[in-house]
């Protein structure tokens, strides 16, 4: 007789965990949201001014975002390397929720963007993510360099202008990315600038903004505190240096950082933490600009269906592309 597995934690709809090891990250939470989490295949077609395909490189599997030519673009467009959220422990690069915010932004901003499938925890601990990150940089140096990966890297893409993004955990990679990279030669590539968009910045102590601000479906403590510990190292807290780069733990920030927008919204739960590595940043002298989203929680973007039914959603997710694609113009 063949004993059933158990679950043995669960965590907010978004992940459970069996007694044999196993995982299942299939949501489990409203039916009505679970679109945002379902698979889009690429499609080497434009659908809607955005054309997508999926290719493997050394063990690296980059989604790539094309938008269809328009008079008025430059000849060779920047790249926004991507690195997707989920605590580490869940969500794919072809999800929906980043399929609709990334063609929209690759159609908007007028830049080629790459988004790297992200080893996941508890499978795969960190660094696994960062370093998953780091090797997608390692490519697009290469390709810089005359290394074919993809005809619409070779054809439209301007390795002189490359952009660091990421939700979330996404942005902790942002920053340890662009920290290695600030102590390597990674010539003929230059990063242009580094975009954190909520990164999970956090500390062991619980926040004034942990206790105070709302929990959403895209951050709730549950999330914080199992998601971290499934991902950082056996025996490390959330002072290790990728998820506290502020901390005592962690390196002085002496790297050779590009230029940093820097994105927070005012009810994040995680708010307070964000904020310090901004300061800290600002202290170290480091070129980093500050948006901050009013009115919206964590990830607020990432959510399709307050984009397209709240205007103040909708409003705010405008604003923060709106920097994104000036931030990138000017750089």
């Amino acid at each position: 007789m063949v004993q059933e597995k158990k679950v043995i934690d669960e965590v907010s709809g978004w992940l459970r965990l069996y007694d044999d090891g196993t995982a299942d990250r299939t949501w489990t939470g409203p039916p009505e949201v679970k679109f945002m989490s379902d698979a889009v295949p690429p499609h080497d077609h434009y659908v809607d001014g955005v054309a997508t395909d999926d290719v493997t490189v050394d063990g690296i599997k980059l989604r790539i975002y094309l938008p269809e030519k328009q008079e008025k673009d430059v000849e060779k467009l920047p790249i926004l390397l991507h690195f997707h959220g989920g605590g580490f422990c869940i969500s794919e690069a072809d999800w929906f929720m980043y399929y609709a915010v990334y063609t929209r932004l690759a159609r908007e901003a007028r830049a080629i963007v790459v988004s790297v499938y992200l080893r996941r925890a508890p499978e795969h601990r960190l660094p696994a993510a960062c370093d998953d990150g780091y090797a997608a940089l390692m490519l697009l140096r290469a390709a810089a360099d005359g290394r074919s990966l993809h005809p619409w890297l070779t054809d439209h893409a301007d390795f002189n202008r490359v952009f660091l993004i990421g939700d979330s955990s996404g942005g902790n990679i942002v920053h340890h990315v662009a920290a290695r990279a600030g102590k390597e030669d990674i010539k003929p590539l230059r990063l242009g600038g580094a975009i954190p968009i909520h990164p999970g910045f956090c500390r062991s102590r619980r926040s004034k903004s942990e206790l105070e601000q709302p929990e959403t479906p895209f951050l709730t403590l549950d999330m914080v505190d199992k998601f971290l510990n499934l991902a950082l190292p056996v025996g490390a807290t959330k002072d290790h240096p990728i998820t506290c780069p502020m901390g005592e733990a962690a390196p002085p920030l002496e790297e050779a950082l590009p230029p940093y927008l820097y994105c927070v919204a005012d009810q994040d739960l995680i708010k307070d933490t964000e904020m310090e590595m901004y300061e800290a940043m600002k202290r170290a002298n480091k070129k980093v600009e500050l948006l901050i989203n009013n009115g919206v929680g964590h990830s607020f973007y990432l959510n399709k269906i307050a984009v397209d039914l709240d205007p103040t959603t909708s409003d705010q997710t405008k604003k923060l592309f709106h920097a994104i694609k000036e931030f990138v113009d000017k750089h």
